[in-house]
């Protein structure tokens, strides 16, 4: 189960432990859009506008309260940066988690529906 689709498919629990180096290399190759940056997988979401990308912040708000997984995020102009990490692995030192994972396919889904809809 490594690919983004089946991600997608999941839903988030709460996790003790940090994923292991190897299954987080795993996982970003399901999610090549993705980088892990300082601990954290990151990933640059593109648009035409201010707008569309208060548009996608609201469309992906719903993913994020339903999952109770809160990403760091960095809006600006034409850009909305997401940052995930799950800072209650490892005794509350943070790392990353499924989780984050599952999160970053989900918004992924969401953003190429938002660009698929103002190309059309």
């Amino acid at each position: 189960m490594n690919s983004a689709a089946d991600l997608r498919l999941q839903t988030c629990r709460p996790q003790t432990s940090a994923l292991p180096a190897t299954e987080v290399a795993t996982y970003l190759q399901a999610l090549p859009d993705w980088q892990l940056q300082d601990g954290k997988i990151v990933r640059v979401y593109a648009f035409q506008n201010y707008y569309r990308t208060l548009a996608f912040v609201n469309a992906i708000a719903y993913t994020i309260h339903t999952e109770d997984h809160h990403p760091e995020l960095v809006i600006t102009y034409k850009q909305c940066v997401v940052k995930y990490d799950t800072h209650s692995v490892n005794n509350g030192l943070g790392g990353l988690s499924l989780n984050d994972f599952i999160c970053a396919a989900k918004l992924d889904a969401i953003y190429a529906q938002s660009v698929a809809r103002t190309a059309s």
